[in-house]
């Protein structure tokens, strides 16, 4: 469960133009089962019960776990493998081929609490809740997989919530139940995110004008030399891709479009071309 961003209409065209959206997680770690899925609702491949870890060899293994890191994805995830994935072949009943590790970061890795609370030694069944921070595309039940064979006892994921994407954190988050009732109720516009401040990361220009704008509207390169700018909100490091991109915000603060600059012709006015547009002449935005 958690926080999961969710694009409607004009709005998807945004989604390469995002910042990598790091993930925050509330996670348990349970000791001494491991499991096929790395979690709960798998099948138990082994379970160990003899054995006793101090609560500092816990922290030794965790902190060894922080930074930048080869991890295997779970051999039931949403990873493609001839045409499939792999969550479909397990369900099928057949066995999910090993995939090649990935390069994840885990940023930071903090124990809020120990069940039951032994401050001399963890054994069978002890459940360990976790903060995560770390990269995109990181398996937290990997991670519990991998820890537990550190420690030398085995483990499973046996809860987890997502608590943050990127910007976009669980307080501000809306259930399915509340989306449901404002659609119901015509409201459903006071719960969604404008693409102007999807896109608060970039740089931008306010323009007024109304041709400029509609030949930013109709694709058309223009000079905006004149245009006041607009500072980013939540300043990001952009891949090199995004380098240069900036957006252009009209008069109500609706994003128009994004654009990058071309070469600088002779005359020194630089000239900047649309790559994707948001609001069409008499349209609006998505969300």
């Amino acid at each position: 469960a958690g926080v999961l961003p969710v694009f409607l209409g004009a709005a998807t065209r945004l989604i390469p133009f995002l910042p990598p959206q790091w993930k925050r997680y509330r996670a348990e770690m349970t000791l001494g089962v491991r499991t096929d899925t790395g979690d709960s609702w798998g099948r138990t491949e082994e379970i160990r019960t003899d054995f006793r870890i101090s609560p500092a060899r816990l922290g030794e293994v965790l902190a060894g776990m922080v930074g930048e890191q080869l991890q295997a994805p779970p051999l039931v995830s949403a990873v493609r493998y001839q045409g499939k994935r792999l969550y479909e072949l397990y369900r099928q009943g057949q066995q999910p081929p090993a995939v090649p590790p990935r390069r994840v970061v885990i940023d930071e890795i903090h124990v809020i609490r120990i069940i039951p609370d032994n401050p001399f030694e963890l054994g069978f069944g002890t459940r360990i809740l976790l903060d995560i921070s770390c990269s995109p595309g990181t398996y937290i039940r990997s991670l519990c997989a991998d820890a537990g064979e550190r420690l030398g006892c085995g483990a499973h994921l046996s809860f987890l919530v997502r608590t943050a994407s990127g910007p976009y954190v669980l307080e501000e988050a809306s259930t399915l139940d509340e989306l449901e009732a404002a659609v119901a109720q015509g409201e459903l516009e006071r719960l969604l995110v404008s693409p102007a401040e999807m896109m608060a990361h970039l740089p931008g220009f306010r323009v007024e004008d109304e041709t400029t704008m509609k030949r930013l509207q109709h694709g058309s390169a223009v000079v905006l030399d004149g245009a006041p700018r607009v500072e980013p909100e939540r300043p990001s490091e952009l891949p090199p891709e995004q380098e240069g991109l900036a957006r252009v915000l009209d008069k109500r603060g609706q994003l128009v479009c994004l654009v990058r600059p071309e070469r600088v012709p002779a005359n020194g006015r630089r000239r900047w071309r649309p790559v994707r547009v948001l609001v069409q002449p008499g349209g609006g935005e998505g969300r």
